[in-house]
């Protein structure tokens, strides 16, 4: 996640934003706002589903309108998130929701290593060993998966509460043999470019290397090693300075970190550990030839150098003269350094220049490297220098000895249990507040004001919302109403109508509601659907009136208060042409005052052939003439010969209505 998302002690929770409060996705809330960078602005938010506190990264919208930078965008969160790696922060969902596209990262409570170098200055060689070798397990493992981080600084550094370091921002990974085909390819942050990068646009694992190694000449001096009041000074420094030995500013430094800091930082990328798995080779080597005085030599910097506590990352775009800059005017003597969100080697910025292939895997430290485990004494000891660096104190990390500590992650707990922890911490509950949620248990905790992670004074105050459950509201007496205002009177009382029916009633006015379920006093959570019965007023008989006139019909149906409508298409039919051949509603059903009624009018029967049956049996015949669409009546002859028809009504081949009745009739004398 970015890493201003980190630094929980500078962000003003308190900043109006659209998106605090709003559920995106219909799964994330979104409680604060904790950082804006220059490409996206993150949030911590719960997911509701799983109930878990996470980190929002929301791109901004002027940049989500851009397809190829979404595109970018997703391709990465799906490159971070298949880096399954304890020092990576990880990548749970990426979406899309009204505009806005996120990332949903895993929420990492503690401070920046920016935060750390600001505070307390240059650190102990031990310490700064410990923080350097998980971010090279991780950027290794990234690495060996063929993606290069590309924007490696102690802003991307994460400390958490537990002592886990973590690397952060994946946001600017591209895959080790990606190459740029346009001329605005590489990003970055000024004072931590590697040469090729600002000169060739390369930008393949050796950049991270020697990016790391910046980082380490940082931490072990508390200064970065080129510094000037404009991004060209600095990047006219890298292409044309080494890094100086970090003993040339900390005297009594132990050689083997100098040694270190140069082989990261070669100006020429062949030169250094072609990935971090090399360089965390050559960083366990040289922990392994220090002695405990060397790794514990306090450094006698108190405080970091100006110009090094920028604010957090931002997105900048540095034009093409500035990628391949011509020696610069020095910072006149006695001139102020630039303001820190003004500082340029703090920010993330685009170099205009194309991206060429990456040199094959050859070079320094390109074998996997042997781990060395120190043992238990070499564990308390790792873990005494990060405590004694860091400030960890009762399971909260404090910087200026103590003044400062950090709101602990009481949400899903008991009203309780969260006043004890935070006592715990040292802070008080200054109110208890309810909230109706759906998704916390009553009686736990939702969230707290100021939000977990946040860097309080020691014995600061908190707010502490605790759930009252879902909302129950009382269904509102609607009876009576019509449906429009029954509706509205539903919503105005939080919840939801639901599915509509109706039915005769003769007791209430057609229209109007006759009863609700769950019935009107019953309590329901908000939003719950309200179903209605709407009466249809009291019932209506048909009237029957098939072989009717269309006049007679017409009136028939207003007399019983029906609506009559008369079909465009006339059918053939038994009745006469002109009479009503059916009717929409069936004679002697119920009907609503008002209903329509179809009536179609009738063309009168159609003609059709009479079959030939003399001859035959009655059975057969009367089969036959019935099929063809007539009624048939028997007549057998007196007295009874044979079953053999004699004789037809009509006869066999003459035409007769459909529908209309023949007559056969046996042999008899």
């Amino acid at each position: 996640m970015s890493v201003a998302a980190r630094r929980l002690s500078c962000v003003d929770t308190t900043l109006q934003d659209p998106l605090v409060g709003q559920v995106l996705d219909g799964r994330y809330r979104v409680e604060a706002r904790i950082a804006v960078g220059g490409m996206a602005t993150v949030y911590r938010a719960v997911d509701t589903r799983l109930d878990r506190v996470l980190a929002l990264k929301v791109m901004h919208p002027a940049l989500a309108a851009d397809g190829s930078f979404v595109e970018r965008f997703i391709r990465e969160a799906k490159s971070v998130a298949r880096l399954a790696h304890p020092n990576v922060v990880g990548v749970f969902d990426q979406g899309t929701a009204g505009g806005y596209v996120y990332l949903a990262m895993e929420y990492v409570a503690g401070c920046t290593l920016r935060d750390v170098l600001r505070e307390r200055g240059a650190l102990q060689p031990r310490a700064a060993l410990d923080i350097l070798e998980p971010v090279l397990a991780a950027l290794g493992a990234a690495h060996r998966a063929g993606f290069v981080h590309r924007d490696m600084k102690p802003e991307n550094v994460l400390i958490g509460d537990d002592g886990r370091v973590k690397v952060a921002d994946f946001g600017l990974v591209r895959a080790v043999d990606a190459v740029t085909s346009t001329t605005g390819g590489v990003l970055g942050t000024v004072s931590y470019l590697a040469p090729e990068q600002i000169e060739q646009g390369t930008a393949d694992t050796r950049a991270d290397v020697y990016a790391c190694g910046v980082v380490l000449y940082e931490m072990l001096t508390g200064a970065k090693p080129h510094t000037g009041d404009t991004a060209a000074q600095i990047l006219y420094a890298h292409l044309h300075e080494g890094v100086p030995a970090p003993s040339a500013v900390v005297p009594g430094l132990a050689v083997e970190l100098d040694e270190l800091v140069a082989s990261a930082t070669a100006r020429d990328p062949e030169v250094r550990p072609y990935d971090a798995v090399g360089l965390l080779a050559q960083t366990r080597q040289a922990r392994a030839a220090l002695g405990d005085e060397q790794l514990d030599a306090v450094p006698p910097q108190a405080r970091p150098a100006a110009g090094s506590s920028g604010s957090e990352d931002r997105t900048s775009v540095i034009p093409r003269a500035v990628a391949t800059p011509a020696r610069p005017a020095a910072t006149p003597a006695g001139a102020a350094p630039l303001p820190a969100e003004q500082d340029p080697m703090n920010r993330t910025s685009r170099l205009v220049m194309p991206t060429p292939e990456p040199a094959p895997a050859r070079g320094h430290g390109g074998r996997r490297p042997r781990l060395v485990l120190n043992g238990r004494r070499g564990l308390i000891a790792l873990l005494a220098a990060v405590l004694l660096v860091l400030g960890v104190g009762a399971g909260v990390w404090y910087i200026n000895s103590g003044q400062f500590t950090h709101v602990p992650a009481v949400i899903g707990q008991s009203e309780s249990a969260a006043k004890k922890r935070l006592s715990d911490a040292g802070l008080s509950v200054r109110k208890v507040e309810g909230r109706y949620s759906d998704t916390v248990k009553r009686g736990q905790v939702i969230e707290t004001d100021p939000a977990t992670g946040a860097r309080v004074r020691g014995n600061a105050s908190v707010t502490v919302v605790v759930s009252r459950g879902p909302e129950m509201v009382k269904v509102p007496d609607v009876t009576g109403k019509s449906l429009d205002d029954a509706k509205k009177a539903l919503a105005d009382a939080g919840l939801t109508p639901g599915s509509v029916t109706q039915e005769f009633n003769e007791d209430t006015d057609q229209g109007s509601v006759v009863s609700t379920a769950p019935a009107a006093g019953t309590p329901r959570r908000a939003d719950a659907a309200v179903a209605l019965v709407v009466s249809k007023g009291a019932p209506v008989e048909v009237p029957k009136v098939v072989g009717d006139s269309v006049a007679d019909a017409t009136a028939a149906m207003k007399d019983a208060g029906l609506t009559v409508e008369i079909a465009p298409e006339q059918v053939n039919s038994p009745e006469d042409a002109g009479k009503i051949a059916a009717q929409s509603t069936a004679a002697g059903a119920q009907a609503a005052k008002g209903d329509t009624v179809t009536l179609t009018v009738s063309k009168g029967p159609r003609m059709i052939t009479v079959p030939k049956v003399t001859g035959e049996k009655s059975g057969d015949a009367q089969k036959e003439l019935e099929k063809a669409g007539f009624k048939v009546k028997v007549d057998h002859g007196f007295p009874f010969l044979s079953d053999e028809i004699a004789s037809q009504s009509v006869n066999g081949g003459d035409q007769a209505p459909e529908g209309s009745t023949i007559t056969i009739k046996t042999k008899g004398l």
